[in-house]
């Protein structure tokens, strides 16, 4: 694998937003920021105070079944508690993606300088995500709602992508899973709508993920350009099937079951909502848009990303 080096952007290597920079001098100011900028959730936050009444566990507009048919037919209590089970499979599927994510870290930098910025930083991120997975933990734990694993053939899916993935389809997914879930939370950590303990856990994880969002970004931007052509055509093939997969696992079904509504109908009307395909791709346009510029979205990885309907 290339590896990109000041001198080497100097002569004149870029991609369509422009020069690329030194993979270095990226990770130390990463560095430097995870210093100032890190945050121990067990000690942080609050986790004897008792949830407040009346309050929403998400945003209700980001809830999945918002302006449906089923949601205007749903009481207040009801729709809260759809909220408080969505939250929780999120956080579910956010503990799946982090732990696929640290895999795919570790394997990145396997045999990298152990002494680089590069490598040191990739580290450390693996430390953020191991916190945030025992943030989510937690949090599914003090709201007393079940765990919601990802089906059986989403989790020998992602078996299969571990196993499999290149270099940048690996940064491409990192992003999927980052920048929607990203794009929630900072809707939801200033909403006064929603306890305090979920903004206060979507709050460390905004201010956090910024740089994970960075560091996956830089150097998807460095493998597009340096990959080899197949290396870059399968990227763009898993990074479509991937979006696909993630869209899907998006929604767990069972949260309806757990709330006394019907599975079927539910799910239903959540495909139909245009509400709800809306925010998904409001949620995915930065991302689509930064993935079209450096040539992800072409070709049949294009149209895969368009059937996930996180693309328009």
């Amino acid at each position: 694998m290339t590896t990109l080096t000041e001198a080497d952007a100097l002569d004149g290597l870029r991609d369509a937003l422009g020069l690329l920079k030194d993979r270095e001098q990226v990770a130390q100011r990463l560095l430097d920021s995870s210093a100032k900028h890190s945050f121990d959730p067990d000690k942080e936050l609050d986790w004897e105070a008792p949830f407040e009444e009346g309050k929403w566990f998400w945003p209700p507009e980001l809830v999945s079944l918002y302006d449906t048919p089923l949601w205007k037919r749903m009481s207040e209590e009801q729709r809260i508690l759809l909220s408080q089970h969505e939250a929780a499979a999120l956080a579910s599927l956010g503990i799946w993606f982090e732990i696929i994510l640290m895999q795919l870290l570790v394997r990145h930098i396997y045999d990298k300088a152990a002494t680089s910025a590069h490598v040191r930083y990739a580290l450390t991120e693996i430390e953020d995500e191991c916190r945030h997975s025992k943030m989510f933990a937690r949090l599914i734990s003090h709201g007393g709602t079940p765990w919601y694993p990802v089906s059986r053939t989403h989790q020998h899916l992602g078996r299969l992508f571990k196993t499999i993935s290149t270099t940048p389809g690996s940064f491409t997914a990192t992003l999927l899973g980052e920048e929607i879930l990203d794009w929630m939370q900072r809707l939801t950590f200033p909403d006064e709508r929603v306890q305090p303990l979920i903004r206060g856990v979507t709050r460390i994880h905004v201010v956090e993920e910024a740089r994970h969002v960075r560091y996956a970004r830089e150097e998807l931007r460095r493998q597009m350009v340096t990959a080899p052509k197949w290396s870059q055509e399968f990227t763009r093939i898993t990074s479509g099937e991937f979006a696909r997969v993630f869209s899907v696992a998006f929604v767990n079904p069972d949260v309806y079951t757990n709330v006394g509504l019907d599975k079927r109908e539910a799910l239903a009307q959540v495909r139909a909502s245009g509400h709800r395909r809306e925010v998904m791709q409001n949620g995915s346009r930065r991302l689509t848009d930064f993935l079209d510029d450096i040539g992800v979205l072409r070709g049949v990885g294009r149209r895969l990303w368009k059937s996930s309907g996180l693309l328009a």
